[in-house]
């Protein structure tokens, strides 16, 4: 790569970051931004386009985040101190956590990669609220950058299309989902790993390892026991065969989606605020009472909507289950109106049950309660 090649791939993949957080609003010049770092190619390539964005004036202060999630030995310590010269050598503030997850795995049975993100998640919450604290800005104000591409995009599009999503799940990824932001969903990752052979071509400041090479490559992302793994090396190939630019059209064809389902989510919010009341006005995880003419509405709002206050109920992070929203739409008639005495138990531990004055969705402990008070 000669230098003139090198400075259109770095000019490129930097402007089209750039436009992605600008347009799309992920950040904004004064934005305390906390750069989610593992030492694989995409989020190194994210610090150095970080440092880039906060140069240029688009981003704020900056710091980085390294979790150690102990899975790989000798391995993850490398992880670790690559990203730490990474830090120094960019000279962004870094925070380190470590995380036993085979031992938190281990001890309650849950599957690796969930607990790896919920952990690696609430030390980024921790990390950005310590960043903000130290520039003086609200955490409100605050984002954390994560470096997923076009590719985990179309991963979890074909995902999806496997195992079956509900509502919106064909949008994949979100450029923005609350305080996390993606600004690197409108490129690849073969861009991030071009754009890092650019900065080496160009004899700017890069962390390499003493083979040469300019990230850390996990070893377990070969395996295809794994899903996400299976479907980057088996099924996204052979249709790349058929279509060279499968994830700019997927991707296309994806944001098409999310313009259509952002408009449908604020239909479905509409009807949530005119035909759904909240049990205790202080806690959504209280429950709440769906009103008569809730039953009314088309049944696509009507999902999105009970998709929306089951999520609320239950958190985040909690699998909302296809038969659970049917359960509760299963309470109206075939006319709209609430089928009177019927009573359903979802998601292991939500009472649904319905009288003339609506659906009710509370918590089980609530509704027993409230059953012995009636008696």
């Amino acid at each position: 790569m000669n230098k003139d090649e090198a400075q259109k791939i770095k000019e490129s993949v930097f402007h089209r970051i750039a436009v992605t957080v600008s347009q799309r609003g992920l950040a904004f010049p004064q934005t305390p931004v906390l750069l989610m770092v593992s030492g694989g190619s995409d989020s190194t390539a994210l610090a150095y386009l970080g440092q880039e964005l906060a140069d240029a004036g688009l981003v704020g202060p900056l710091a980085m985040l390294h979790v150690n999630h102990q899975l790989r030995g000798k391995d993850s310590e490398q992880d670790q101190e690559f990203v730490q010269d990474l830090a120094a050598l960019l000279d962004i503030p870094l925070f380190v956590c470590q995380i036993n997850v085979p031992a938190l795995v281990a001890s309650s049975g849950e599957n690796m990669e969930a607990v790896a993100r919920r952990e690696r998640y609430v030390a980024a919450n921790e990390a950005l609220a310590s960043l903000c604290q130290h520039v003086g800005a609200p955490v409100e104000a605050g984002r954390v950058f994560t470096a997923h591409t076009q590719d985990d995009r179309v991963e979890n599009f074909y995902m999806r299309s496997i195992v079956g999503t509900g509502p919106g799940g064909f949008r994949s990824m979100l450029y923005a989902n609350g305080r996390i932001v993606r600004p690197c969903l409108d490129v690849s990752r073969q861009d991030l790993r071009d754009y890092l052979a650019a900065r080496r071509a160009l004899g700017l400041p890069c962390r390499e390892e003493a083979d040469g090479a300019l990230w850390r490559e996990d070893a377990t992302n070969a395996h295809t026991d794994q899903f996400r793994a299976f479907v980057r090396h088996k099924i996204i190939p052979v249709a790349q065969e058929r279509n060279p630019q499968l994830l700019d059209t997927l991707c296309r064809t994806m944001n098409l989606i999310a313009d259509e389902d952002d408009l449908l989510d604020q239909m479905a919010s509409m009807i949530r605020r005119e035909g759904v009341r909240q049990i205790d006005q202080a806690d959504p995880a209280g429950g709440f009472v769906l009103l008569p003419d809730f039953g009314l509405n088309p049944l696509p709002l009507k999902r999105r909507a009970v998709v929306a206050l089951l999520q609320e109920m239950l958190g985040s992070e909690c699998r909302i289950e296809a038969a659970s929203v049917e359960s509760v739409l299963a309470q109206f008639g075939p006319d709209g109106a609430p089928v009177s005495g019927a009573v359903a138990n979802i998601q292991g531990d939500v009472a649904v049950s319905s009288n003339k004055k609506g659906v009710r969705i509370e918590p089980m402990r609530a509704y027993r309660s409230r059953r012995k008070k009636d008696q």
